[in-house]
């Protein structure tokens, strides 16, 4: 369980981010065409999970919006923008943005991502939303880079995560 804050206030989340070295563990979230997406869909590939509460908010976009213009640089990776956001917003974001580089997912139907993750919010006004996340997993499904962000409110260690793909 980690403690994050908002604005200053504490809150809770339900577990542990997976420590890296470890398997990440296996998930299935949908696509903006209500497609189920796994884990398993990438293997081969390196993958950058940005998980944050909603693209609705400004710090939430502003990670979608910086991944994606780093995304094109990256040689076999893919970049996975994951929130509880139903598909359509997130497909609504992605089209008035002009984002190509990204692949948003949705945590909204099952909401085992978060749980599995480590990384639902369990108190507060995000209560069941999930945290601002990164969490980077090699070619191997090998955790390799994780960041649960502490505040909120505050953007998540790019260069960080990005190191870890040089």
């Amino acid at each position: 369980m980690a403690t994050i804050t908002l604005k200053g206030e504490a809150f809770k989340t339900v577990g542990e981010l997976p420590k890296e070295g470890e398997q990440a563990p296996i998930f299935q979230l949908l696509n903006q065409k209500l497609e189920t997406v796994q884990l398993s869909d990438y293997q081969g590939k390196r993958v950058i999970l940005n998980i944050f509460p909603s693209v609705d908010t400004n710090v939430c976009a502003t990670s979608v919006r910086n991944f994606n213009k780093r995304a094109k640089d990256l040689d076999n990776t893919e970049v996975l923008c994951i929130s509880r956001d139903l598909p359509f917003a997130q497909k609504r974001f992605v089209e008035a943005e002009e984002l190509k580089e990204v692949i948003m997912l949705s945590d909204f139907q099952t909401q085992k991502f978060g749980k599995d993750y480590g990384l639902e919010i369990e108190n507060g006004p995000f209560k069941n939303l999930l945290s601002r996340v990164v969490i980077v997993v090699d070619e191997n499904g090998k955790v390799v880079h994780s960041q649960q962000v502490t505040e909120i409110a505050d953007e998540p260690d790019y260069l960080s995560a990005l190191k870890t793909l040089l």
